[in-house]
Order: structure tokens, then sequence, then C-alpha cells
């Protein structure tokens, strides 16, 4: 069994976002979306602690009425820091009124991952107006089996959480004083009424035993966590970029 030092980890990622600050963006703000999940939760107290509660800027995005937007209040409150709420519902809307008028067929899967991109279109506009850098706020087991949207949650200028599973994150979420609530929530996309682990087929502490040990006891579940890894890891990589070699003379 693999041990995790929950000190070492928050302070090592403290002091990595200081220096990232310092060379990508000096002064700058740190700005990102506020879902009142353990995630942002634990990405907005790591910022706080490395930058102070006056340089974090946390954006509410809910689509039309949000059953949970008081989990995001508590931790905005928690935290003390400035925050914005941006209803994104008529602007997906008034965008998928021109998708549905098109000769093409406006699916289910584009529908579903329409609001998360025009969240981070969102965070990335508050960002700009506000001397910001935006936090990427997904960690190691999503990213794992591609459990992110494109272009949407997947994306940030920085990611302090992407080396650590969802174990971990709650775990720095209890060592930052964080309130239960808010590190224990489990854990929803938020667009098709179901828990991640509903969608995935598995749990996050097979995930994340899987991952740490390279042990999973059920051979259906590891085939099934080996498939959705290959298939999204192209999710991690940077855009592919032709070189040619040969027509420069």
């Amino acid at each position: 069994m693999y041990k995790f030092n929950v000190e070492k980890a928050v302070n090592g990622a403290v002091k990595w976002i200081q220096n990232w600050f310092e060379e990508a963006g000096k002064g700058c703000n740190a700005v990102l979306g506020i879902s009142g999940g353990k995630d942002s939760s634990v990405t907005a107290a790591l910022l706080v602690k490395a930058l102070g509660k006056d340089r974090v800027i946390g954006v509410m995005m809910p689509k039309g009425e949000q059953a949970d937007i008081n989990m995001s209040k508590l931790l905005i409150s928690h935290l003390g820091i400035k925050s914005y709420e941006i209803n994104i519902l008529g602007a997906v809307e008034g965008l998928e009124k021109e998708l549905k008028a098109q000769e093409f067929t406006y699916t289910d899967q584009a529908r579903i991952n329409l609001a998360p991109r025009i969240r981070m279109s969102t965070v990335y506009a508050v960002s700009q107006c506000n001397n910001g850098r935006v936090a990427n706020t997904c960690n190691l087991s999503e990213d794992w089996v591609g459990y992110s949207t494109r272009y949407g949650d997947s994306v940030g200028d920085f990611s302090p959480l992407s080396s650590f599973t969802v174990h971990e994150v709650k775990e720095m979420g209890r060592y930052l004083g964080l309130p239960a609530e808010l590190v224990d929530k489990a854990p929803s996309d938020g667009l098709c009424g179901k828990t991640d682990e509903d969608n995935l087929g598995f749990t996050y502490e097979v995930l994340d035993r899987y991952i740490r040990e390279g042990v999973c006891d059920d051979p259906a579940t590891k085939e099934r966590i080996d498939t959705l890894h290959k298939r999204n890891l192209f999710k991690l990589s940077f855009m592919p970029v032709y070189k040619p070699d040969d027509c420069f003379e």
C-alpha cells in the first residue's frame, strides 16, 4: 500500500503555484470556475494559500437554476474570495437554437458538452477582464479516463491538481480545513443528472487503487479503465502539428 504525505503535497503545490505565477503571471490574479465540488474547492484553497485571498477570483456559472449553488457560495464565503455569478442559460439556449436549425443532427453528446465549453469561455472572459490566469481544476483520476470536456473543464493556464487522485484531493481538502460537505460531495458532471461513478461504471476508489498500485480485482473493470485511458490520451496531449521537412529549399 502506497503512502500519501498530504502535508508535502499541499506545501509542494503551494510553492509550485507561487513559482508559476512568478514566471508566467507576476502580479496577476488566479481565476477559476467554482462548482461547489472538491476539485474547485481544493484548487481555490491552494490558490488562496499561495497567493492570498485578494488575488483569487471565483466564477459561478449556473445554467438557469442550479440546485446546489449554495455549495459554491459556501466555498466563496469560507475562503473570503471575490466572486462573480454569470448565468449561461441565454448563451446555451441561443447557440442551441442555431445548431438545431442546421441540416445536421444536433447530437446528445454535443448538447452535453456545450455548457462546459461555454463555461470555460466565460472563465477566460472574466480572467481577461481581471488581469488573470485561469486555473484548471481536473484531477489525475478524471484525466486518467478522460472524464472531462475537451476545451471545457479540461483546459486552463496551469493545473495544480492533475497529479493527484480523487482520494488524495480529498485528503488535501481536509488538511486545508475545507468544510466536509465540499470535500465529500458526490462528484457529478452537472450535465446529465448522474454521478461520475454512475457514468464511469466503477468507483474512484477502484480507479485510484489501480492508478497507484496497479491492482484491479475485476478483469472487466480493468479492461474498461485501460480502454478509457487509451482512448482519451489525446485529451492530455498538445495539438499535433504537421512539421514538413522536404518542402523548403
